[in-house]
This record gives structure tokens, sequence and C-alpha cells, in this order.
């Protein structure tokens, strides 16, 4: 099943939901918007309000205010979801005696689907060889690749994925991050949440940072990368005195950072290089401080865990200061 690019236009609309649940806050005017042609990370800690928020998305939960929308439509009211969004939310989701090709099938006649169809998504899932296996013996990687083929059933124009690396060996990571950006390659819109921020590094190209029911930061990868890795310059040298000395009379800001290394703000390494040469200062590396995925996320969303251990090791878990409740209470 193929279809033009320019038709699988839809965008992913979450405009001020707030819901709770009892005393627990799990959506406190959530906000944000998934591009078509981009994959999206949703990220943030237990207790957040990610999986809320797509129960939501696909009409499972209903919001105490605020609205979401799919290519304009709430999800209840498009005739034909699944050619419009396909979705894992969880992978144990299904009959465990039946097998994986007749676990396809019934979706798909649900949705006038053919068997044609079935068999096209059962080899794009890489499920050829166990699709007459029951689905019950499947392995985690085996099941979440399973949701991908239902969710891919109706050719979607944006997929929204859970967790979907969990469970996923080496080779199964690689296929799925080819297989989002192929999806966002071709004019799908992309929502993927996980905790697996080096996976999302390498896979999505923008990321909505939650934590407590709200966004904390909707940017670009790059974007928060570059904000996160600052100015700093590490720089290795026997003569750190010296170097110290003729950085700070350029403008630098000098911190010690082991007995032969300096960390340098305030100058490119470029200007470092320049300086340490024009003052005769020895050294065997300059090199450009550059955050990962994981060192912004933690950054950002330190103020918004729901649980942190104590000082001692092996203490019991200290419960942060929160308004909502642990993401297996707010789904």
């Amino acid at each position: 099943m193929t279809r033009e690019k320019d038709e699988m236009q839809a965008t992913i609309e979450v405009n001020g939901l707030r819901k709770r649940f009892g005393p627990a806050v799990a959506l406190d005017g959530m906000t944000f918007t998934v591009q078509p042609g981009h994959v999206t990370g949703f990220v943030g800690p237990n207790g957040a309000g990610k999986s809320t928020t797509m129960r939501v998305i696909l009409g499972l939960d209903a919001p105490d205010a605020g609205a979401a929308l799919v290519a304009g439509k709430p999800y209840a009211s498009i005739r034909r979801p699944l050619s419009v969004i396909g979705s894992l939310l969880d992978a144990g989701a299904l009959q465990p005696s039946r097998t994986a090709r007749n676990h396809l099938l019934w979706l798909a006649h649900s949705q006038g689907l053919t068997a044609k169809r079935v068999d096209e998504v059962i080899e794009q899932a890489g499920l050829e060889k166990v699709a007459k296996r029951r689905a019950g013996g499947y392995s985690l990687g085996m099941r979440q690749r399973l949701g991908i083929a239902a969710a891919m059933l109706g050719n979607p124009a944006a997929i929204m994925l859970d967790e979907p690396f969990n469970g996923m060996d080496p080779e199964g990571i690689v296929w799925m991050r080819g297989f989002l950006r192929s999806l966002a390659a071709q004019g799908r819109a992309v929502l993927v949440s996980s905790h697996l921020m080096s996976e999302l590094q390498d896979a999505a190209d923008h990321l909505v940072v939650v934590g407590r029911g709200k966004v904390i930061a909707d940017t670009t990868v790059a974007s928060l990368l570059a904000a996160a890795s600052g100015d700093r310059v590490a720089l290795r040298t026997i003569a750190r005195p010296e170097a110290a000395a003729a950085l700070e009379a350029a403008g630098a800001t000098i911190a010690a950072s082991g007995w032969d290394t300096l960390t340098v703000s305030g100058l490119p390494a470029e200007r470092v290089v320049a300086v340490l040469s024009e003052n005769a200062v020895p050294f065997s590396e300059v090199s450009a401080h550059r955050a990962t995925l994981e060192q912004a996320y933690m950054e950002l969303t330190r103020d918004a865990v729901e649980y942190r251990p104590v000082e001692s090791f092996g203490g019991p878990a200290e419960p942060a200061a929160a308004t909502g409740a642990s993401e297996e209470v707010t789904r």
C-alpha cells in the first residue's frame, strides 16, 4: 500500500491538557505539537504524564480540560482511525493464543483492510519467519515488532509509539532507529516516548521534555545539545599555571578539572589554541565540550523527578517534592 507524501500530512496537537486521578495531578496544561516530517522524542521522568497524554490523544482517557487533535480532529471522530494514526502503547496487549498473523488479520478486518496488507506489514516488521507462531511465546522485542506492524496496518499519516526500544536487541535497536527516520522522511508525524536518551539522540530531531504534567522544553535536539554544551573547552597541559594565566588575561574563566586538565569558559576552542600558541604554552589537547542528550535531559529534569535515593548506599527511596503521582498511577 503506497500513498503520496503530500497525502500523509497529519499534525498531532496537544492543547492545554489537564487531568487528575483523584488527588494526583497527571496533566497540568500539557501543550505541544508534533509536526509532519519529524521524529519527536517525548521524554520525562516517571509521573511526568507521558502515557496519560498518549491515552488522551487516542481517546482512552478523557481530559478534565484542553483538547488533543490528530489531523485537526479528536480521535473519536475519525472514521478510519488506523489510516490517520497508528499507535503502540502496550506490546503485551494481544491474545497470546493467536498467531501473529491472525492477530493482525482481525485488526485489518475491522478497518476493511486486506490480508495482503497484513503480509506487507509482517515483512516490514521483520516477522516473516515467526508470523505463524503464537504471539504468547514471543520475546518482548518480537512483541514490540508485532505492535509496530499493527500500528502500520492502515499506512497512517501519523504514528505514536510508547517505549518502542524496550526489549530490543542491538540489531532491533538499529532497525528501529532507521525505521523511525524513514517514517519521518515519508512525511509522517512521529511521536516516540523513550527513556533511552542515546537512541533518541540518533533517531529524533525534535524533543518535548515534560515534568509534573507540563512541558519543560520543546526544542530541536541540536539546540538542546548546544545549550547544554555551553562554551566550555577542555584543555590538557603540563603547564597549568602558565595556561591559566594566559587564558584569564584573554578573558576566559578557568577551572581545574584534573592534575593536567583545565576547563575553559568564555573562549571558543580556536581562540584557546591561538592564545596558548601566542604565549608559547605547551598543550596536548584542546577540545570543545559536547554534552550528551542524557546529560542535557538530566539537567532539565533535575527538579521534576518523582523519587530520589537518599545519600546512604542501599537506603530507601525518598520522594521528591511533586504534585503528581508516579507513572504507574498516572498511566
